[in-house]
Parts: structure tokens; sequence; C-alpha cells
């Protein structure tokens, strides 16, 4: 009986001096509790996901690359993308389409600005449906700049057929609809770096790795399934598309390097190019916008000094 009275007086005599303290305790020293209470979460995390840590190593491990569209004052290098565009349709086109993209697009600022005569006879080398005509019949005819870019296939099952049952993703928005995994725990801290640091190329970084990731012959212990190539940057390292690049494939007219390194570059830069055509613009703008507003701090800083000048304060 004594001690069930006991607990209670104790904790109302603990409780009105920590009320009385935490009602004096600076806005400051709140704050850093709470970060200490964040951390010591953060790390009892990390002991209770150590286990699945170890288990992921396993995992594509991506590495980034230096592109010339990188960073808040990236811009396309309109020899690579080029480049990357004949890479393209000589070895890429053959199963994936990219029917957002037109031909005209090609000649477009801020792309491989070819011009109108190139972009006609690029188009002119591809067939498309059109019709019906006066007899009510389709007709095949050449493509035209205004047309989509021409698809491998007629439809999603054909596609399958020819590809033993694997679906060839469509191309036109890839370098975005793909990125570099981050662990689950660490995830916020991953976007908060690539927002400050203006890390946009999660794609073509993946694409590059993807085709030049490639390997002849598995770790030794690990279990290929019949038909499936081994690919050190691929979820679960096992793809169905055999290595479609090799040195040499594509002839190049202004003398880069033929290597399956710079065919994996060139067509990664086109890809994100295809992906964000206005990317030059959308930096530029950002560009005007900052320097309006640091203008535009100066001046209401300026101006609020001279209208409180005469005021006592």
């Amino acid at each position: 009986m004594t001690r069930a009275m006991t607990i209670p007086a104790l904790k109302a005599a603990w409780k009105t001096p920590l009320a009385r303290a935490e009602s004096r305790r600076p806005l400051a020293g709140r704050l850093a509790l709470v970060a200490a209470a964040l951390v010591a979460v953060a790390v009892a995390g990390l002991g209770e996901s150590a286990g699945p840590v170890l288990a992921a190593e396993d995992e594509p491990v991506i590495a980034r690359q230096e592109w010339s569209f990188s960073g808040i004052l990236g811009h396309y290098d309109r020899a690579q993308l080029r480049r990357g565009m004949k890479v393209y349709f000589e070895v890429c086109a053959s199963c994936h389409g990219m029917k957002l993209l037109k031909y005209r697009n090609l000649g477009e600022r801020g792309g491989p600005e070819l011009s109108p005569q190139e972009v006609k006879k690029i188009a002119a080398e591809f067939e498309v449906l059109d019709g019906p005509n006066d007899e009510g019949e389709m007709f095949e005819r050449p493509a035209k700049p205004a047309d989509a870019f021409k698809s491998p296939y007629p439809n999603d099952q054909a596609a399958r057929a020819a590809n033993g049952g694997a679906l060839p993703p469509d191309l036109s928005v890839i370098a975005k609809a793909r990125g570099i995994p981050s662990h689950a725990l660490f995830a916020p801290l991953a976007w908060a770096r690539d927002i400050l640091s203006g890390y946009q190329e999660g794609g073509p970084d993946y694409i590059y790795a993807l085709l030049t990731g490639y390997r002849d012959e598995p770790p030794e212990g690990f279990e290929l399934a019949e038909g499936m190539q081994y690919n050190a940057a691929f979820p679960g390292h096992q793809i169905a598309m055999p290595p479609p690049l090799s040195d040499d494939l594509v002839e190049y007219d202004d003398g880069s390097p033929q290597t399956v390194d710079q065919y994996a570059r060139d067509v990664a830069a086109f890809l994100m190019w295809a992906a964000e055509p206005k990317l030059e613009e959308r930096k530029l703008l950002g560009i005007r916008v900052f320097v309006y507003l640091l203008i535009l701090a100066a001046i209401l800083y300026l101006a609020k000094r001279r209208l409180w000048a005469r005021v006592p304060h």
C-alpha cells in the first residue's frame, strides 16, 4: 500500500520541475533534442537492417558517369547526339521503337539539329502504313518528317513472338523511366544529395552500365537460366536481350572511337535527349529566374534600408 502511494507521489514531484524546465528551454534546444532522437532512430534502424544490407551485396552497383548535360550549366553535345542517333537507327531500332518521337524532332533546336534535307532523307528510309486510299485500302509509303518513328513490330503480340515472349520496351522516355536505386534506409539522404547537386542523370548512367555490363561467363556459383545473358547492371543479373553492341559495329564519320564504351555513351546521351528534349531551355530558364530573384532581393533590401533609415529602432 505504501509503495502504491509512493510512485504517484514521485511522479507528481517530478512533473512540475520538468514542465517548468521544458517551458524555459529555448527553441534551439528543443530542435536539438528532436534531431538527437531522429539520429537515434536512424542508428537503431541501421542496426536492425544490417542483415538485409549484407544480403543485398549482389545488387547492381552503377557508377555515375560524366556527361556534358550534367549540372546546372549542362548542355547536349551535338556531335554525340548524332553519333547516338546513328547507333540507335543501326542497332537499337531493329527491336526497340520510339513512338513518342517524330522524325522532324531530329532537326529541332537543342537536339541533333539536322538540316531539313537530312531529316527528309532519314525519314524516307522507312516505309509507314497509311490510308485508306480511294479504294478503301491501306497502303505503305515513305515516311515524312511529320511521321512518328516507325516501330519494328506492328503490335506487342508480334514483338513478344519475335523475342521469345519478352517485350522490348519503347525507348522514347527510357532515360527517365530508369535510374540508380538506393537503399530504402538512405533514400531520403540520396534524394537530398541529388537535389543539392542537381543530379538527374540516373537514366543515362543505368543505360550505359547495362550496355557495358555483359559478361561472357557468370560468376562461379551463379545459376544462369537457359536463354538468358549475364549482366552485371541488370536487376537479378539475368537479361533476355543478347549483347547488342560490339567493337566496330557502327562506323563513325568523325573519327570517334568505335568501341562498345563509346557506343554506349553516345546512345545513352541520345536517349536522354529523346526523354528530355527541352533540357537546355529548362536550365537556361532556371538560371534566368535565379538571377531575377537575386536582383529582386537586392532591390527590396535597399528599399527597406532607405524607407526605415529615418525611423528610430
